[in-house]
């Protein structure tokens, strides 16, 4: 994984809940979907769980919470300190650690009934050596028979256009009991993809309209702070995963579109 992805992450960590319409609520929507998937795998808490790729902590905190074993680790120590801080928030139990999905034989103790890499974090990885090996190290932090479980961008799609744009999400949040005013605050998430070939460079932009002043000579009606981030994704179709899981030893692969799942991107299940 380039600096420039590390660093996309450290600097977003502080501000990765803001592109969730509530965040609290998506980590429980999703620990949901993901339990309900694992159970018909025969995986239920309390099993062990390494989250690879763990952010601040969406899947992980959701799982904790539905009683999994979790143990949170992601190459950014921004992350995994917000997550950290985010689960003690919740009153959810899980351990974290710094770790590299491409090293995590060496970086991360023990073996686990699970190991997760959700949320587009794998298209990351922009060569083939490189998806090897993270997929090499998964499968080495698995107990026998255990279950790898992905999930990534509907590339298989979004190939077939190459979108340049999100749409807009505008969000409204009350506005908070400091406030000078009583108006709702409001939010706008977009994205915006560069592409080359295979590859894409987005830049996520995060609006958020500030506190006015009680003082009317000093209010702004149009206040809005303006936050960018940029990282570089490779567009991963299902074959080339496919393709590298296999090659590492993974067995019984099967795909889950989110129409069957409740889950917001397609997931790949594998057996080590």
């Amino acid at each position: 994984m380039a600096d420039h992805n590390l660093n996309f992450y450290q600097q977003l960590a502080q501000d990765y809940h803001l592109i969730f319409q509530d965040w609290t609520q998506s980590i429980m929507r999703q620990g949901i979907a993901l339990d309900r998937l694992l159970r018909a795998y025969g995986i239920a808490p309390p099993v062990a769980v390494l989250d690879c790729a763990a952010g601040i902590g969406t899947q992980a905190i959701g799982l904790a919470a539905r009683g999994y074993t979790v143990h949170a680790t992601d190459i950014s120590p921004a992350a995994v300190e917000r997550a950290a801080q985010e689960a003690a928030a919740l009153g959810v139990t899980l351990t974290t650690g710094i770790a590299d999905m491409r090293n995590l034989k060496n970086q991360v103790a023990g073996d686990f009934d699970l190991v997760i890499a959700c949320d587009n974090a794998v298209p990351h990885l922009l060569t083939d050596a490189d998806l090897a090996l993270a997929m090499e190290n998964m499968r080495a932090k698995l107990r026998p028979a255990g279950l790898l479980l992905i999930s990534i961008r509907d590339y298989d799609h979004l190939l077939l256009n190459k979108p340049r744009a999100t749409l807009p999400q505008v969000i409204d949040d009350p506005a908070p009991e400091s406030s000078t005013t009583d108006a709702a605050k409001r939010r706008i998430v977009f994205q915006v993809w560069d592409w080359a070939a295979d590859r894409y460079t987005l830049t996520m932009f995060i609006l958020q309209q500030q506190d006015q002043s009680s003082d009317a000579a000093l209010a702004t009606p149009d206040a809005w702070r303006t936050s960018t981030y940029r990282g570089t994704y490779r567009a991963l179709q299902r074959a080339d995963l496919n393709a590298a899981l296999t090659q590492a030893g993974f067995t019984d692969l099967r795909w889950h579109m989110p129409q069957d799942t409740g889950y917001h991107q397609p997931l790949v299940t594998a057996r080590g």
